[in-house]
């Protein structure tokens, strides 16, 4: 309900010291009464109804008692007249400022909605418009087709980029989920992208001090001695200050949530809507509406910071004794709000800076090892979340001291795995998981009847959809992931992929993963990135090492499986037997392998292959 400003003013303010001068003249003229001996002597004037009453200290009279409550009450009314005349003067230009500012701020809400709109109108017509040109042309070669459709989706990415970073907010997201869709989209739009990953517009320091003393109660000195107004880093939802807990001393990252987003977001989810709804409308074989839908189904929980703090927690409690397996640390979260969350300050390089880890003699191979092992754990462990944003952003590696390595005898790694932003997690089904963990092992068996199998059980893919499948959710030929996935990708591998996606393969694969289950979407996404990040470090020992790691995961989720289903047989029956070590020998054949592959990776590092 709208509530007078004025009516407000009047209410409060007088008992909130914005008058405290006209409330303390009333007093004290109150109070003078009790030292005064009032007399009045009427005085004939020129008009005798008409009389002054004249006001003198003495001893008094009979009439002094009558007299000082008549004075009291014409005092009290007079300043209480002025009182109400200031009041209503102030609470009048009160009102007025509180209508203009409303006005001023409606009206620049406006201007910016009328920008934001505009800007994403406008791109979304040129690029439909310089689509619907190079698709309607004909060509008289392929090759002259495929540079013109080049330069069509340079031209387009870079528009729209451009609008993204202008945007920001929920529209970076949206680009840094994009630059990661390798498997889907055009290398132009994909690279185009990527600079948003971490190069981000920034808040200013007086809109995150407003958001902190909206959100807190109290400004930003009173709980930190220190406080970075330049940030750390900048993302698509918030943004990262070093600064110092004054009660404590302890160092922190403070990530605080820009401000514009609490004002942009509905709108911003609407206009993405209704771009893709155009996008599905005028170009239908690229129904897109299924990117949207998850963006609306996960902005919000990204949005409540409590949330991550929740799942940072949780995750640093399971890996807490998997640091000899993983290297990964999670950031000790101090407290958390909405829109604000204070964790331990830890700082580190990109796992994709080969300079920094051989500058610091870490083993490329170690950090692709701990990478796997830390996102099939992920994926493959029951009760375990699975993080759906690990681009290289939100990773860091830390060079560690001999000190904080532990003792000779049960040193550990050299350096540290540090996953930032948990704002993002999914939990996988278990029967989603054990029909995954099958689908890996027909991949790695060269299996292609159970690949279609279990494709079927957990993406819901046909038997048509399933080659296009393969290449997405393996990154590979659909002839190389059916019979030697292990073998290192090359560059001729990735151009035919490139050109059969150019060539007409593109709006399929589009459709295909518009049906399946969205944690398929975030489990591939997760895949594609942590695919990426270990062909940026150029291991030695190529993708057999990856594959098989994934494959120790995979074995153990399927003996599990196969362990359940034998003890609902009598012990005493050899079916129970035999099936035990069957399924004993399938997962020590991989652990095996795994094992083989361990050793020969520690005799890499000691020797410096």
């Amino acid at each position: 309900m709208f509530r007078s400003p004025l009516s407000t003013f009047g209410r409060t303010q007088l008992f909130c010291g914005a008058h405290q001068p006209v409330r303390s003249c009333l007093l004290k003229r109150c109070q003078s009464f009790k030292r005064l001996h009032i007399r009045s002597q009427p005085q004939k004037s020129t008009n005798e109804s008409n009389f002054q009453w004249h006001w003198v200290i003495g001893n008094g009279s009979k009439h002094n008692g009558r007299a000082k409550r008549f004075k009291e009450r014409a005092v009290l009314k007079s300043a209480t007249g002025k009182a109400i005349a200031t009041l209503s003067l102030a609470g009048a230009t009160g009102a007025g400022s509180y209508f203009y500012n409303e006005l001023e701020e409606m009206f620049n809400h406006a201007v910016m909605v009328s920008e934001r709109s505009t800007r994403i109108a406008v791109a979304a017509a040129k690029c439909f418009d310089d689509y619907r040109q190079v698709l309607g042309t004909k060509f008289d070669t392929e090759d002259g087709r495929q540079k013109a459709l080049s330069e069509c989706h340079k031209r387009c990415a870079e528009r729209t980029y451009k609008v993204l970073e202008a945007n920001a907010g929920i529209y970076i997201k949206m680009g840094q989920h994009l630059s990661a869709m390798t498997y889907l989209l055009p290398p132009e739009w994909t690279t185009t992208f990527i600079p948003l990953q971490d190069q981000c517009p920034v808040s200013s320091i007086e809109s995150i001090r407003e958001l902190f003393l909206k959100d807190m109660g109290v400004e930003l000195e009173e709980i930190f001695s220190e406080f970075d107004t330049v940030p750390l880093g900048t993302a698509s939802l918030a943004q990262v200050h070093k600064a110092r807990i004054r009660e404590t001393g302890d160092e922190v990252a403070v990530k605080i949530q820009h401000p514009s987003l609490a004002e942009f977001i509905p709108l911003d989810l609407k206009l993405t809507g209704l771009v893709f709804s155009a996008i599905d409308r005028f170009f239908p074989e690229y129904p897109m509406m299924w990117l949207y839908h998850e963006l609306d189904s996960s902005i919000f929980v990204e949005l409540d910071f409590t949330k991550e703090a929740q799942y940072a927690m949780e995750t640093k409690a399971y890996f807490q004794d998997k640091k000899g397996l993983t290297a990964l640390r999670i950031p000790t979260v101090k407290w958390a709000k909405p829109r604000i969350l204070v964790m331990e300050y830890i700082t580190g390089a990109r796992p994709d800076d080969i300079k920094f880890l051989d500058a610091h003699n870490i083993s490329r191979n170690e950090v692709s090892v701990c990478l796997s092992h830390i996102f099939n754990t992920m994926i493959f462990t029951p009760g375990v979340r699975v993080h759906c944003d690990p681009h290289a952003g939100n990773l860091a590696i830390r060079p560690l001291s001999k000190n904080e390595r532990g003792p000779w005898y049960n040193r550990g790694h050299n350096f540290e795995i540090i996953l930032y932003d948990h704002g993002l997690y999914r939990d996988v089904p278990l029967d989603l998981r054990r029909s995954y963990s099958k689908f890996w092992l027909s991949v790695i068996d060269s299996d292609e009847a159970g690949m279609r199998k279990y494709a079927k059980e957990f993406a819901g893919i046909s038997d048509d959809q399933f080659p296009l499948f393969a290449t997405a959710i393996t990154g590979r030929d659909y002839h190389t992931a059916k019979s030697s996935i292990m073998t290192r990708r090359s560059k001729d591998e990735m151009k035919k992929i490139v050109a059969a996606l150019q060539g007409g393969l593109m709006p399929s694969l589009i459709q295909l993963l518009s049906g399946v289950p969205p944690v398929v979407l975030l489990i591939l996404k997760t895949n594609d990135l942590t695919r990426a990040l270990d062909e940026c470090l150029k291991s030695t020992l190529g993708p057999e090492r990856t594959f098989l790691i994934m494959a120790q995961y995979c074995a153990r989720t399927v003996y599990a499986e196969d362990r359940e289903k034998l003890r609902q047989i009598s012990i005493f029956n050899p079916k129970r037997m035999i099936g035990e070590l069957e399924a004993f020998w399938k997962f020590f054949n991989r652990q095996s392998k795994v094992k083989f592959f361990d050793v020969t990776l520690w005799f890499t590092n000691i020797l410096h292959l």
